[in-house]
């Protein structure tokens, strides 16, 4: 698991003050464009944290920013946006409740401005937004992400009265106890940390700041008196930026002072709607309605909110599967294979950097790591066991998108060689059918080498050792061999690519060889299913799990299998649940969705391996069908302000453990897109 990291050692914060002059009748208006408004509000961030570990909000980043925002719920006499939540320490941690809020005195009798109703709160893809309104004034509020380091608050006041209004305006911040404390600096407000050496800071760019207050966890900024004759319109631009110490602060702070608002709002606006509309533009023809537009919508800001920038010992961009969840805080590699499959639909540049952050840490062997996080401590990264063998796949679905060879011929080697290590270190009779396994010979490492940590095929399952380093348990399991051969037909159209003629010819004989392994040793021909067996193929290992169609998934199966397959996943008494294609079927007595992590609850890539084998085999029919009951059936996935969980309950529908879940999001793609 991941060392808690606290702010001040990974972070730098800046927040700078300007102040800008329109005297108008109505606020800056804008367009938000056509598949940009199917995000709008499709996450709720309405929330004000209560303590630096609430996570009953849901919370807003982008341009893989390691700092998050979500929008107030209380009715307060300032403004402001509630946050930052710095994945930086803790695993998460609120910062403060509002970490810059404004308020604003009158000048003409010395009270304060209250605000008791917000008029409106608006989230995109794009940026947030709110409004605040009383007979005097009007107050516009937008948050956007200049950088993956730094975001842009704009708030434009308008005097909505017939005479002048003079305000005092004042900026103040309270901490939550981080380990983050407060002290002056000149023209500015410093952060020390009492448990890093890493310094904060907080600087006022400009005139308006005429007197600083603070205490250990606290500031209050007061500006200069603001003039607003009738109809006028002032505006600050705040800027907050964390920013790593392998980054150039000063080369961030030149940007922001000479940074133009609106021009980065609507750059955002261009590059959240492209991303949209490239995603719409590769629908299913079953699946154009809009209901189908906004839950693609969902899904994007879903991978968009777990998006972090190169950090630590991450050397590439990639996506945590959930920042909601403090133990996720890091990338995965069978997540990161999904999550690249996901992403090449609409950002290819992103889902290949997926990808490599994960083969940054293969070793010379060719093993890839399950786990790493951003902690400069190498003993955080999990190299107990690594994860099912899907990576070639996401690389070929990669090259579909484009074409160009250049990123097929840095990764071939490295792909060649994880292929080849799972048949040196995890086949324990080199029969050419591989098992799951750890480096330790623990046998819990060697479940999560599955990915499926819990599932009932492993309760009886022991640890056999094939070599020094090397572990394997003592059953060949359908779906690790089933991604096996998919994989050497990935591989091959990978060699063809390159011109390695020899390499794909071989590629495809040991596929034919290994399909024939699969339809005969997995394969029960009396009840209709796959299943792992024992080493030596002469028994199952029964309980019908999703693993069962995996074979369908690689197209590895005959016709007569995958009917009799489809038989059963078409079946309400087995997998066709309100939620169908969940992990274990509907009448197996360990069928346990509510506690059983992988033995019952649906999660969306089984779901999807399972549609898309009915494709394979011409089901389309049926994968329809399933593809729009998963969608109706989980829990708030067609509906606003829900987030995309981790997985399903398969019966109520009940969405389970993590939220903001970015493998969910990316298989949703994956059923709704034109394959």
């Amino acid at each position: 698991m991941c060392n808690k990291i606290f702010l001040a050692s990974l972070c730098i914060l800046n927040l700078s003050i300007a102040c800008t002059s329109k005297k108008t009748k109505k606020q800056l208006s804008y367009t938000v464009t056509k598949h940009l408004e199917h995000s709008n509000s499709i996450q709720n961030y309405v929330g004000t944290p209560n303590t630096k570990d609430d996570r009953e909000m849901l919370m807003f980043s982008d341009q893989g920013a390691w700092f998050a925002y979500s929008l107030p719920n209380s009715e307060s006499s300032s403004v402001g946006f509630s946050g930052p939540f710095l994945m930086t320490q803790e695993n998460g941690v609120w910062l403060s409740p509002t970490l810059t809020e404004i308020e604003l005195i009158n000048s003409k009798d010395n009270k304060i401005f209250n605000w008791k109703n917000t008029a409106n709160q608006n989230s995109y893809a794009s940026h947030l937004e709110q409004e605040y309104e009383n007979k005097y004034l009007k107050i516009k509020q937008q948050l956007v992400y200049m950088s993956g380091h730094t975001a842009l608050q704009k708030t434009s006041i308008i005097n909505q009265t017939s005479e002048e209004i003079v305000l005092s305006p004042i900026f103040k911040g309270n901490l939550f106890h981080t380990g983050v404390q407060i002290s002056k600096e000149e023209n500015g407000i410093k952060l020390l940390s009492s448990k890093s050496n890493a310094v904060g800071h907080i600087q006022f760019a400009n005139t308006n700041v005429h007197e600083i207050v603070s205490d250990s966890t606290s500031y209050i900024v007061k500006g200069s008196p603001l003039v607003l004759s009738k109809g006028e319109s002032k505006s600050f631009l705040i800027s907050q930026t964390f920013i790593f110490p392998e980054y150039s602060w000063e080369q961030e702070k030149l940007i922001i002072s000479n940074v133009h608002f609106d021009s980065v709002l609507q750059a955002r606006f261009s590059e959240k709607e492209s991303e949209l509309k490239t995603l719409n533009q590769q629908r299913k023809p079953n699946f154009t309605d809009e209901v189908y537009a906004k839950v693609l919508a969902k899904s994007h800001l879903t991978l968009q909110n777990n998006w972090r920038i190169p950090a630590g010992e991450l050397k590439h961009q990639g996506l945590f599967p959930s920042y909601h969840y403090e133990w996720f805080h890091g990338f995965w590699s069978w997540d990161s294979w999904k999550h690249a499959v996901g992403l090449s639909h609409y950002n290819p540049e992103l889902a290949k950097d997926q990808i490599r952050a994960m083969f940054d840490f293969q070793k010379d062997n060719g093993f890839i790591v399950d786990c790493v996080y951003r902690d400069t401590t190498i003993e955080a990264h999990n190299f107990r066991d690594t994860k099912p063998p899907l990576a070639a796949w996401a690389v070929a679905k990669i090259m579909e998108k484009d074409t160009l060879a250049d990123f097929v011929k840095e990764m071939y080697p490295k792909l060649k060689k994880y292929h080849d290590w799972w048949y040196i270190e995890r086949d324990h009779d080199q029969d050419g059918l591989c098992e799951y396994g750890s480096t330790d010979g623990t046998l819990i490492a060697a479940k999560w080498e599955s990915g499926m940590d819990n599932a009932i095929r492993f309760d009886d399952s022991k640890i056999v050792k094939n070599s020094e380093g090397a572990y394997s348990m003592d059953q060949e399991s359908i779906d690790l061999n089933a991604y096996l051969f998919a994989e050497k037909l990935y591989m091959a159209d990978l060699a063809e690519k390159l011109d390695k003629k020899k390499d794909a010819a071989i590629f495809r004989k040991d596929a034919e060889i290994l399909k024939k392994r699969i339809q005969n040793q997995f394969y029960d021909s009396e009840d209709g299913w796959f299943y792992d067996t024992n080493l030596d193929g002469t028994a199952f290992i029964k309980g019908a799990g999703s693993e069962g169609w995996t074979a369908l998934w690689a197209s590895a199966a005959t016709e007569e299998q995958a009917q009799r397959v489809k038989e059963k996943m078409m079946d309400p008494e087995k997998f066709f649940t309100r939620v169908p294609f969940q992990t274990m079927s509907k009448d197996h007595p360990k069928f346990n969705p509510t506690n059983g992590y992988w033995r019952g609850p649906n999660w969306l890539d089984q779901a999807y391996f399972g549609v898309k084998g009915l494709r394979n085999y011409g089901y389309n029919v049926e994968a329809d069908q399933a593809t729009i009951q998963i969608l109706k059936g989980a829990e708030g996935l067609l509906e606003k302000g829900k987030s995309i969980r981790e997985n399903y309950h398969p019966i109520t529908g009940k969405g389970l453990y993590a939220k903001n879940f970015s493998w969910s999001a990316a298989h949703i793609i994956m059923l709704l897109m034109e394959e």
